[in-house]
């Protein structure tokens, strides 16, 4: 990030000696002068950092002199525990991009342009400490134009270790499907743009893996997209070349410019201007659109060349971790891709784009990887070093080194073999990056899931931290909170401490443990795993909870499902004899019922479909009300019962009297929302945490706050990390350091 460069030069304006070298514990300065200078240069030190720099903290040691005259740049040594942190890529600076396009300049068009304010730094490093040795750049050898960059302290480029040039650094190059080649260098980025405007799917290596591309105005390539990578309906991001262009396409607000310029460039979500002309198959029946900036060269070139938006979307096939090696790449894609754009600087790691939301307005990151991650989050000093494998959905990873924990990118869900060989992947990076020893590892306590096996495979001690729990510890750990506080955990499943699939959560997390203090009355879910895809199937088994002694409701309920009396036939003898028909408190599934019931999703495509569906209708109403959710107090100590069973009675009768489904919609937001608040009123904790997959729908989170507030408490929420299961490493981390602490209860 041009940290040890901005040292110099500010050394050399405050006539300070001495050296400044990266170690594996972080920056180290040794400063040599008068005590003004001295003085004058720690201040500067803090307030001129470059723009990618962050100083996590800065320790002070006074040193005898040494009679150093001149200042320099000592090399890195490659001992010592690492705990310095891993930087993340950053998006193309203005300079590069005006560089790229000036034909004066010795880098026009050239792809790989970069200094120390941008560009690669986490893809291509494969070792601590980030010296150009330990990067894929090692086998290009600098050319004499860049080595004298290289060593002039006051260009741009001094010590910028992906340093390139058409000379001396990567090239581009097209190929068929077969990997014959067609064209090299800028050829093959115009001949590319050419292919994209003609209708064909390319597939492009860019920072971190390849993307899958085509024109976002034609629906017969988007929609043969689709078919290849068996992606019906979940949304495309959508690439733009400039802030101008967004704003033709989408209303951002201020905010969501912000977000969308800065030098993470993430995929932000947007709301799509009517009648604008892009394909309605980008986001089926959504009014929100994934737009993003170009953050390389390549990118920007490419959008430059064709001059319309084009569809971003991760090169990789239903399920698997995205491509990111040549063969690897034609080997996967040849099925998906018409044409291949390549390159032959080697990606270390895969990293995938990064997706926010604003909410309450306020950042909500939905993935977190590239331009964000690996990210550090603050823990208490003196912390124990655990590794955290997350769970099996979005799955991160976390290692906690010095009161720090660094966080993963996104490493995605752990279905396949190939998603697994990339966890084993990254969790080597992260073991072997930082060499210091793991006093524990922490996991899940759903043994079936592979990062869970992974952790007890380990020779090393190995704590479980309940789903539900490590979402508001992760919440918790983001924003420095101390115990007491009331944790809500909403999401489609997950592991309870007595076998239930939980979802629908509530904690009293104190000193000692985490308590679950109320919850959402359960329900069958005929088909286990079937009812996460068929929303039908929670829906009747949400009727079998609450209306089955009313025929009529019965009745009125199957037809309105449109299954028929057969299949419900079989549902009841499946929840009657409690086979493959397991029980849940997941408000998840509540949604995913309600949607079946509104006749807005039969079927859940992707992960959440059938909810944001809900969300989406929701938002075309203002309506106030709610539907009746009963509190019921069972005693003994028990947990409070959130009974949904009223809701859905007074459901029915608004469709009856022909209530429009978005006023059904959203009056079942707010009666959640509302829920809430009753409990934090009941339970009487000032801090209350939000947290779970649930908490990504904005109407919902919004809502819920607004309750909150109305009634004096003090609403958390994720923003650092996502409220879904990509937060779970980090609170794995706080809640295995719960269990470390011998006053700590064991209830984690």
């Amino acid at each position: 990030m041009g940290f040890r460069p901005f040292v110099y030069r500010l050394a050399s304006e405050e006539g300070v000696a001495g050296a400044v070298q990266n170690t594996p514990q972080g920056v180290s300065i040794d400063a040599e002068g008068c005590s003004a200078a001295l003085t004058a240069f720690e201040a500067r030190l803090r307030t001129e950092a470059p723009p990618l720099a962050m100083i996590d903290r800065m320790e002070r040691t006074a040193l005898s002199p040494t009679g150093a005259v001149a200042f320099e740049i000592r090399e890195s040594p490659d001992d010592g525990d690492i705990s310095a942190s891993l930087t993340p890529d950053a998006a193309v600076c203005a300079d590069c991009l005006e560089e790229i396009s000036d034909q004066r300049a010795r880098r026009f068009r050239y792809p790989f342009t970069n200094c120390s304010h941008c560009g690669p730094r986490y893809s291509i490093l494969r070792s601590l400490p980030y010296d150009r040795a330990n990067t894929t750049m090692s086998h290009f050898k600098m050319c004499a134009a860049c080595r004298e960059e290289y060593e002039e302290p006051r260009d741009r480029r001094f010590h910028t270790q992906p340093i390139a040039c058409p000379d001396c650094g990567p090239q581009a190059f097209l190929v068929d499907r077969h990997g014959a080649l067609i064209a090299e260098r800028d050829e093959a980025l115009r001949m590319s743009a050419e292919q994209i405007r003609n209708g064909a799917i390319v597939a492009i290596k860019g920072l971190g893996g390849f993307h899958l591309m085509c024109d976002a105005r034609n629906n017969e390539s988007i929609m043969a997209m689709r078919r290849r990578k068996q992606r019906p309906a979940k949304p495309f991001a959508v690439m733009f070349r400039s802030i101008e262009t967004i704003e033709k396409f989408c209303k951002p607000t201020p905010l969501e410019l912000e977000i969308v310029s800065s030098s993470q460039a993430p995929i932000v979500l947007m709301k799509k201007r009517d009648n604008a002309n892009i394909s309605d198959a980008l986001a089926p029946d959504n009014p929100w659109l994934g737009g993003l900036l170009p953050y390389t060269p390549l990118h920007q070139l490419l959008l430059d060349d064709v001059d319309f938006p084009i569809v971003v979307t991760s090169g990789n096939c239903r399920s698997e971790p995205i491509a990111t090696d040549n063969d690897e790449a034609l080997h996967r894609l040849s099925e998906i891709a018409d044409i291949f754009l390549m390159h032959n600087r080697p990606i270390a790691r895969p990293v995938e784009d990064s997706v926010v939301r604003t909410v309450a307005n306020a950042p909500l990151m939905l993935r977190r990887a590239r331009g964000f991650a690996p990210g550090v989050f603050q823990l208490q000093e003196g912390a124990p070093s655990i590794f955290a494998v997350g769970g099996h959905l979005k799955n991160t990873i976390a290692k906690s080194i010095g009161g720090r924990a660094l966080v993963s990118p996104h490493i995605g869900d752990l279905d396949t073999i190939e998603a697994r060989q990339a966890f084993d992947m990254t969790a080597h990076d992260f073991l072997t990056l930082h060499n210091t020893h793991s006093t524990a590892f922490a996991c899940d306590n759903n043994s079936d899931y592979a990062s869970s096996q992974y952790a007890t495979r380990k020779k090393a001690k190995s704590i479980r931290v309940q789903h539900h729990r490590a979402h508001i510890y992760a919440v918790m750990a983001e924003h420095g909170i101390t115990a007491p506080a009331l944790g809500v955990a909403w999401d489609g499943a997950g592991a309870g401490d007595d076998g239930m699939i939980w979802g629908g959560e509530f904690f009293f997390v104190d000193e000692q443990s985490a308590r679950r203090v109320a919850h959402f009355s359960s329900f069958p879910l005929p088909g286990g795993e079937a009812a996460m895809r068929d929303t039908r199937r929670a829906a009747f088994g949400m009727m079998h909870e609450a209306v089955k002694a009313d025929p009529t409701l019965r009745n009125e309920f199957i037809e309105r499902l449109g299954i028929g009396h057969k299949r419900a036939a079989i549902y009841e003898k499946m929840i009657d004899q409690q086979v493959n028909a397991a029980s849940t408190t997941s408000v998840g599934r509540l949604f995913d019922g309600v949607a079946a019931i509104l006749q807005l999703r039969q079927e859940n495509s992707f992960e959440g479909e059938a909810a944001m569906a809900m969300e989406f209708t929701a938002e075309n109403s203002t309506i106030a009300d709610t539907y009746p959710l009963h509190l019921h107090d069972v005693g003994d100590d028990a947990p409070l019962i959130l009974d949904w069973r009223p809701m859905l009675g007074a459901l029915l009768a608004d469709l009856r009297a022909d209530t429009s489904i978005s006023d059904a919609s959203r009056k079942f937001h707010n009666t959640l929302a509302k829920s809430i608040a009753q409990c934090a009123k009941r339970i009487g904790l000032q801090n209350v945490v939000l947290s779970g997959g649930c908490f990504q729908n904005r109407v919902l989170l919004e809502t819920a706050r607004e309750y909150l507030h109305q009634e004096g408490f003090s609403p958390y929420w994720p923003q650092r990390l996502p409220p879904n299961d990509g937060g779970l490493s980090l609170g794995q981390i706080y809640g295995a350091m719960r269990a470390l602490q011998p006053e700590t209860g064991s209830c984690v």
